[in-house]
């Protein structure tokens, strides 16, 4: 089943227009543009808005409600080119298919592509994420099709009790069903169509149809310039596996010939099938590092053919590099061992899980254990930065640590014994304590907080990693609570 993402913008002028400030002015700001004879507002910011300001109305009227506002001109033709800019950049990072939805919202068929996010909440909540922190406001819907998912990121709620605004029809239907009583999209499906189809002509009938899946509704799917493609396309439709297997093969010879040519190494590869239901099936692979090998591109997509439903046949498929990078002639010796390439495997386990689940761990300048790692991608250079070497860490470090029931001579003894889930352990050796302060530049709550770190072993020869918070005197270090954060070997 297809699964369609609508993002919209609903600020989308303004935001333009700010992010490309030096220095964005904290005054409400407005744009104008001319509605006839005219002059009225085409867009308002939130400053704006909460002032009373709405789109729609007249300049003069604005000026006077709000003072030293802040008015720039409309530019409709400049928000449709750096919303375009705002689509390629998802094409590269989410799904295949991806195109505007004018003048504020753009479209995504995310079909087979969310397993790679962390599912369909974790996408949609990764991609309103990073619009927020570019200065984008964006709600984002997911449904079963473009006009369902454009209803529900615009109003939200049941589709039948949305206004007919949400079908996308022109202003003057809209107005047209409004004088006829229609308030709703299920009183519009309770009428007879013939009547509709006679008043309206056939396009109110064929957006209804569309947002329930009853008529297809292609996505135009953008492509910028100098994008590397190949394209076949068939006299016959085909659906054998056995088939899209060999034109596979073909395609990503042909496109790995282009790639030879320029310098190129490929990062990432979008595969879509045109079914002849005007349905559309895709593939994308990501690469650890820029490849143009084309066994191994080969293989990476045909591992994923039990993911494409031909239905009644495939008429065309295209091959893209969404993503690519300079790749150099590398040269090999028989005599110097090189180190073992495990950029096959990563790609492998990453076209089942994601690319977000294959990483390494880096360390990170702290001394607090839940801060001194982070996540890298899985072949990213070494970082000169190290692990505080005067104490051992270890190999098992806890996401959170977890709390223990101890008995122990306060303020510096190690604990006699210490019940764990549920298992009660008495300590036969123990060292420490580690005193560990907290970062007082990182949070105010912090600057008088401590912990006080031990390794200890159990009558079984299992080695934990405990702590206490507080130094065992002074309650306002902490709960003087034990945790255990960690196991060794």
């Amino acid at each position: 089943m297809a699964r369609v993402i609508s993002v919209f913008l609903p600020m989308w002028p303004v935001d333009r227009l700010r992010r490309q400030e030096d220095s964005p002015s904290d005054r409400p700001l407005v744009l104008a543009g001319r509605l006839g004879n005219r002059r009225v507002l085409t867009a308002v910011d939130a400053g704006a808005a909460g002032l009373g300001v709405t789109v729609g109305m007249p300049v003069s009227k604005a000026q006077a409600l709000v003072q030293g506002l802040r008015i720039e001109a409309a530019n409709p033709e400049a928000d449709q080119a750096s919303l375009e800019r705002l689509a390629f950049w998802i094409l590269q990072r989410i799904a295949p298919i991806v195109a505007i939805d004018p003048p504020d919202g753009i479209v995504i068929d995310s079909t087979g592509a969310d397993h790679l996010h962390g599912g369909e909440e974790a996408l949609l909540e990764a991609l309103t994420g990073r619009l927020a922190l570019s200065g984008v406001t964006a709600r984002a819907a997911v449904a079963d099709t473009w006009g369902a998912a454009h209803a529900l990121a615009r109003f939200g709620g049941d589709l039948h009790a949305m206004p007919p605004e949400a079908l996308r029809l022109p202003p003057a239907t809209v107005a047209g069903l409004r004088d006829m009583g229609f308030a709703t999209i299920g009183d519009l499906m309770a009428a007879p169509r013939a009547p509709l189809t006679r008043r309206f002509g056939p396009e109110l009938i064929r957006r209804i149809d569309q947002m329930f899946g009853d008529a297809a509704e292609p996505i135009d799917a953008l492509r910028p310039p100098g994008l590397i493609e190949t394209r076949r396309a068939f006299a016959e439709p085909i659906g054998a596996a056995e088939t899209i297997a060999r034109y596979i093969g073909k395609l990503v010879v042909a496109l790995c010939a282009i790639l030879d040519e320029r310098g190129l190494g490929v990062r990432r590869l979008d595969l879509i099938c045109h079914r002849v239901d005007r349905e559309r099936q895709t593939v994308r692979i990501g690469l650890a590092v820029p490849q143009r090998d084309p066994q191994r591109l080969t293989r990476l997509l045909c591992d994923r053919i039990p993911t494409i439903a031909p239905g009644f046949g495939i008429e065309i498929m295209t091959l893209t590099a969404t993503i690519t990078e300079p790749l150099a002639a590398r040269q090999t010796s028989t005599l110097a061992p090189e180190a073992p390439d495990l950029s096959g495997l990563i790609d492998t386990l990453a076209g089942r899980v994601g690319h977000r689940a294959i990483y390494r761990i880096a360390p990170v300048a702290s001394d607090v254990p839940e801060r001194s790692v982070r996540r890298i991608p899985a072949l990213s250079e070494p970082t000169t930065e190290g692990w505080p070497d005067h104490w051992p860490r270890p190999t098992r470090l806890f996401a959170r640590p977890e709390p223990i029931e101890t008995m122990a001579l306060l303020p510096d003894q190690p604990p006699v014994w210490i019940a764990w889930r549920g298992i009660r352990r008495r300590i036969k050796r123990a060292d420490g304590p580690e005193r560990i302060f907290g970062e007082w530049w990182t949070r105010e709550a912090e600057r008088i907080a401590v912990r006080d770190y031990f390794r200890v072993e159990d009558d079984a020869g299992e080695r934990l990693w405990i702590f206490r918070a507080g130094d065992g005197e002074d309650a306002a270090t902490g709960s003087h609570r034990w945790f255990i954060h960690g196991v060794f070997g």
